[in-house]
């Protein structure tokens, strides 16, 4: 059994079981996604056309992912005008696998068109972190001491006292002709 269904503006072939590529529906991977614009159904030599969709007809599938299509490069170029422009774009689009065909809406379930619901993924609990202890005002913070580390002189030796400047020799003066 074959059909044909429209959705974001284009036709698709399909059977049951077959997996294809749609333009992006907002359903999450595991929702069910229903076509009810079937335009033509073939089984065997039946064949039923729409005018311009079967009005009973549905076509039922199983959103597997959402994802990007490749990129398209779009490149614009004028010559001799040093104009040249690329963009590119990458489509949105929804892979479906077809679960059922029916030319009756009257024989699909509810089981059929219920949702099944994903199992909330669990998080993991984080342990809440101790508040740091402000120390006492009249105390200095201090460290605590690792085993096995090296004492570190309490303080450093004051700096010398640079040499102070001297100031230049006077300049002798040339003596001038008279």
């Amino acid at each position: 059994m074959h059909a044909v269904i429209l959705t974001g503006g284009k036709q698709y072939r399909v059977k049951a079981g077959d997996v294809l590529a749609v333009e992006k529906l907002d359903l999450e991977p595991g929702r069910k996604a229903h076509f009810d614009r079937v335009l033509l159904i073939e089984d065997g030599e039946a064949v039923q056309v729409g005018t311009p969709v079967l009005d009973n007809a549905m076509v039922l599938g199983l959103v597997l992912e959402n994802f990007k299509d490749e990129k398209v490069l779009i490149f614009k170029k004028k010559r001799r005008k040093q104009y040249r422009r690329t963009r590119g774009h990458r489509q949105q689009l929804t892979k479906i696998r077809i679960t059922r065909i029916t030319t009756d809406r009257t024989e699909i379930t509810a089981d059929d068109l219920a949702e099944e619901k994903p199992a909330p993924a669990e998080k993991p609990v984080q342990a809440p972190k101790p508040k740091p202890v402000p120390p006492a005002p009249a105390e200095a913070p201090r460290r605590p001491v690792k085993a096995g580390a090296k004492a570190k002189p309490a303080k450093k030796e004051a700096p010398k006292p640079k040499a102070e400047k001297k100031p230049a020799p006077a300049k002798a003066k040339k003596a001038t002709k008279e």
